[in-house]
């Protein structure tokens, strides 16, 4: 239930700090286009960063739990803030993998071709690096204080 629960909360951040980022990629790639008036911009980049951040809600909760049930198992790391750094690592290459297969996905059927896809999840990807890195970090040491599902051992 510990891993169900860290599953839920950090898909929560994380999906705002997507829902933010790419409607803000979305905005900025979309004024580049010409003869679309601002408001059909902002209409676009909400849709499209609604459905990124609705699709990961499903895929990255289900990738979030498979990871957390794999480190769950490794015990070779034992210095805490050491294991949190390497999970963070081996979490945002999994994350990154899904947001850029989710990105060509909306992309497509957003704008109807994948043109730009490219440059919108390589935006994303060196954006949110840097950004889920530090969230994802801060949610590790926060659960860690936690005591929340913690089965503990009777003597």
């Amino acid at each position: 239930k510990r891993h169900i629960a860290k599953a839920i909360t950090w898909r929560i951040v994380g999906s705002i700090d997507t829902w933010i980022i790419g409607y803000v990629l979305m905005r900025f790639f979309g004024a580049e286009s010409i003869n679309i008036e601002e408001s059909e911009i902002k209409k676009k980049a909400a849709l499209a960063a609604s459905y990124i951040a609705g699709l990961e809600l499903a895929t990255k909760t289900a990738l979030y739990y498979f990871h957390e049930r794999i480190w769950s198992h490794i015990r070779w790391i034992t210095k805490q803030e050491v294991r949190h750094i390497i999970k963070t690592i081996s979490w945002r290459l999994v994350g990154a993998i899904d947001t850029i297969l989710l990105v060509f996905i909306v992309y497509y059927f957003v704008k109807g071709s994948t043109e730009g896809a490219a440059k919108l999840a390589l935006s994303m990807f060196s954006i949110e690096i840097i950004t889920k890195m530090i969230l994802y970090y801060v949610h590790e040491r926060v659960w860690f204080s936690s005591n929340y599902g913690v089965i503990k051992l009777k003597d």
